[in-house]
């Protein structure tokens, strides 16, 4: 399997965890949303701390890259806390949009600032994929503007983070640099927890420390990712999230795909293979060029 292809299967399970945790914090009810955050990441924290003992690394990382990993952090910090934010206050499905604006971002952030570059049917592809997830959510434009707001500076910020996360990839283990986003966005979180904590029942326990293992799935995921390749090659590959999304509001939700969703998965999965296709053509070309 090429680099590129792991990066696309790492984003696939990815998009999945993260889907999952959306569910769940959503299922979760009526909490603070710093309180839903904290417990996503101190679960995290735990997790890939164990990673981080268990292969005798640096628990912080090395000295050289804690600009990177303190900016990735505060970047990401921010993005779940503007991205819980919007799941509690619109529709999922509506939040879920917003957040699929990060990939499309990430793509401009990658170019301006990574000089990675861009190519047009990478540009296509992507509008594409945004054009199919507006036909299966059908965003409902009803309530205060503020909460769409929030969500779509949310994927700005979580668009930064993942930028970071190509600098950051050959330069550190991805269950450091997780953990390390994970422990800071905990101690961010700590106040706000004492300020604000509301009581739980044993099943928002439960959710909420579910919410934050699938986190870390999808945190390992996009971070082993970015590493494998370029965002701008592979990101269209995490609108795959409106399609788990779509699932999982059927089983938990009994909500049925419209028959616009249902063209929506189509034009999806239709913007992913004309990607996979390019890609491959031009991984083939450049062997043939090698080899002449």
């Amino acid at each position: 399997m090429s680099d590129r292809n792991k990066g696309i299967l790492l984003l696939l399970v990815s998009a999945l965890g993260f889907s999952i945790m959306a569910a769940f914090v959503k299922l979760s009810g009526d909490l603070p949303t710093m309180q839903k955050a904290f417990f996503r990441n101190i679960v995290a924290a735990f997790i890939t701390l164990g990673f981080v003992l268990y292969h005798r690394e640096r628990i912080f990382g090395r000295k050289e890259n804690q600009k990177l990993l303190l900016s990735r952090s505060a970047l990401g910090a921010v993005g779940i806390v503007l991205n819980f934010y919007a799941i509690d206050h619109l529709v999922l499905s509506d939040a879920e949009m917003l957040n699929k604006l990060s990939p499309f971002i990430l793509i401009i952030f990658s170019a301006l600032f990574l000089k990675e570059t861009v190519h047009r049917y990478q540009v296509v592809a992507v509008l594409i994929a945004f054009a199919g997830a507006l036909f299966i959510i059908q965003p409902e434009f009803s309530v205060e503007i503020f909460p769409y707001i929030v969500g779509v500076v949310g994927a700005m910020f979580a668009a930064g983070a993942y930028t970071l996360l190509r600098v950051l990839g050959s330069r550190e283990k991805h269950y450091t640099v997780v953990f390390y986003f994970s422990f800071f966005t905990t101690i961010i979180l700590l106040p706000f927890l004492f300020v604000l904590y509301e009581p739980m029942s044993w099943q928002q326990w439960a959710l909420l420390l579910s919410a934050g293992a699938f986190a870390t799935v999808g945190q390992f995921g996009i971070t082993l990712a970015y590493k494998f390749a370029p965002a701008g090659e592979i990101s269209i590959f995490f609108y795959s999230t409106v399609v788990y999304s779509a699932l999982l509001s059927i089983l938990l939700f009994g909500q049925v795909p419209t028959l616009l969703s249902l063209i929506g998965y189509i034009v999806i999965f239709g913007a992913s293979f004309y990607m996979f296709l390019k890609n491959n053509r031009k991984d083939h070309e450049e062997t043939e060029k090698e080899a002449s």
